[in-house]
């Protein structure tokens, strides 16, 4: 297990559920951060030592993490970290690209005063020039599924943003990978630009395209990325 020490979780004056949360949050991102391995297992005193916890809240997070899918509980061995379901990861895709197409058709019919408004902090954050580009991998990670999350948010309606949101939650583990080279840091911004500029102009046509082949360029990317990864882990 390749998880380190974070005293960060140290249970001084936090309240039982707050902890809990810490830590449930902590190991899903080092589920996401491929600290914890798909298929690896490990036991709750690891956990616990690792994070300077008490198992408590270490159980209490496993077992909200197994009921959202993340790991499974083994019968006298602990806990195994779910594998990756690449099936599963399609459909999610699926589900996504027909969501945020969606959106943006219905961006484009907003009159083009309010379409403007919608997009405003799009267009700061990323109509921008070369040498402001953020290269903070991990930053840009949040703020391209910012941007995605937004479009679907600025098409009004909002129990199709929540279940984009859970989607976007789903596939993060795999979805970072987009953001673990450097090289996709230019396109991802050239990418936001054209389906923007495609938005400002009501093209409705246009835009859909460019956000499909932007999703199944990232997603073709997160899928080579991850089978090399899986490829070189012991066992």
């Amino acid at each position: 297990m390749t998880i380190v020490r974070n005293p960060s979780t140290k249970a001084t004056g936090k309240s039982s559920d707050n902890l809990s949360e810490l830590v449930l949050q902590k190991i899903k991102n080092d589920i996401f951060d491929f600290k914890l391995m798909p298929g690896e297992r490990f036991t709750e005193s690891e956990i616990a030592e690792s994070y300077a916890v008490s198992r408590t809240p270490i159980r209490q997070a496993l077992y909200r993490l197994q009921q959202e899918g993340y790991v499974d509980v083994q019968f006298r061995s602990g806990w195994k970290v779910r594998p990756l379901n690449f099936k599963a990861y399609e459909e999610l895709y699926d589900l996504r690209t027909l969501l945020e197409g969606y959106a943006v058709e219905q961006l484009c019919q907003k009159p083009k005063d309010q379409l403007q408004v919608a997009l405003a902090v799009l267009i700061q954050t990323w109509c921008i020039q070369p040498e402001q580009y953020i290269y903070d991998l991990r930053r840009l990670s949040v703020e391209d599924e910012a941007f995605h999350c937004h479009l679907v948010l600025a098409a009004g309606n909002a129990e199709m943003a929540k279940i984009h949101s859970e989607i976007s939650e789903k596939i993060r583990i795999i979805r970072r990978l987009d953001f673990s080279k450097d090289y996709r840091v230019t396109p991802t911004y050239a990418e936001h630009q054209q389906i923007l500029k495609a938005l400002l102009a009501q093209d409705a046509v246009s835009c859909l395209s460019i956000l499909e082949a932007h999703i199944r360029l990232s997603r073709n990317e997160v899928k080579k990325i991850t089978l090399e990864m899986l490829s070189c882990c012991p066992g």
